[in-house]
């Protein structure tokens, strides 16, 4: 089976920078892609950042130029760099994973596997 975990999270000032971390385990194909959600109270969770099966970088376009996304080169450990948080940015983070996805929307459609996710706070 194929879990993600998540790590990181907790209280981040506005304007500075935090780090969160995903281990996939399971069964794992080459062609795995990885992402990043957030859900906010109150609102639908969202996808925020990931990677495709061919290595692409996608994001959604609020964090485009704030965030980064990478993986490691096992392709099991995704990484997001968090910069110029901003109180919109807080939430609970949920890092997901799926066998095969192409293409600029791909952080919001690898989802077939999510962990339990871990809360980032934006203090001001």
């Amino acid at each position: 089976q194929v879990q993600p975990v998540e790590s990181g999270g907790g209280s981040v000032e506005e304007g500075g920078s935090m780090s969160l971390s995903c281990v996939v385990t399971g069964h794992l194909l080459d062609t795995l892609c990885m992402a990043w959600f957030r859900q906010a109270p109150g609102k639908e969770r969202e996808g925020v950042a990931g990677i495709d099966s061919f290595g692409r970088l996608t994001y959604t376009s609020s964090v485009r130029g704030r965030f980064t996304v990478s993986r490691d080169d096992g392709k099991n450990t995704l990484t997001l760099h968090m910069n110029n948080v901003k109180p919109e940015d807080a939430g609970l983070y949920t890092c997901a994973a799926g066998d095969w996805c192409k293409g600029e929307l791909c952080y919001e459609m690898c989802a077939s596997w999510r962990g339990q996710g871990t809360r980032v706070t934006v203090s001001s």
